[in-house]
């Protein structure tokens, strides 16, 4: 892959492209269930500080938006060994692309969640590309999967929220 285009050596390139496809072989992970189950008082939190007044969300609706925060892993999270972005990260860190930059979020709401629901995530890694020239630096995108699920009491669990979430990992151009 290295050319005139790129300084990213063709061996980095291939050994990080062989192991972005090693990682999205490995599929969805294991669902993660949230801290705590969806809650009035942190919906109430999350409304007084977006500035949302609508009346929905104060008789036990979440608003959609809020689906990441319930399965947040808090200050000091610990890390799932088999996480996709995490390991795709480390992977271009040690590569030497140390900078981070998140690049957009899509989200589907299939619906909202109610109180006393209980969430769970996972993941899976949809793409890394690259190397790509920025104004930032040369990095690759990578795109992750995140898909949110109530389970029921039947065992079958449903969708409730997706995103796709691409951030660009990139060697930081030198100041000058």
């Amino acid at each position: 892959m290295s050319d005139a285009t790129t300084s990213v050596p063709t061996e980095v390139h291939e050994r990080l492209m062989s192991e972005a496809e090693r990682i999205k072989a490995t599929g969805e992970t294991t669902p993660r269930p949230g801290r705590d189950p969806i809650n009035q008082p942190m919906i109430n939190n999350w409304v007084e500080a977006i500035g949302d007044a609508n009346p929905r969300y104060l008789t036990g609706e979440a608003p959609p938006a809020m689906a990441q925060v319930w399965t947040m892993g808090g200050l000091h999270p610990r890390r799932d060994p088999n996480d996709p972005l995490h390991s795709m990260m480390e992977l271009l860190t040690e590569a030497g692309f140390t900078g981070v930059l998140g690049t957009n979020c899509e989200q589907e709401y299939a619906r909202t969640l109610h109180v006393g629901e209980e969430v769970t995530v996972s993941t899976r890694l949809e793409s890394v590309v690259g190397p790509k020239k920025t104004g930032v630096g040369e990095g690759y995108f990578v795109t992750t999967r995140n898909v949110w699920r109530v389970a029921h009491p039947d065992g079958q669990s449903e969708v409730v929220v997706t995103m796709l979430f691409r951030i660009l990992k990139f060697v930081p151009k030198e100041r000058g």
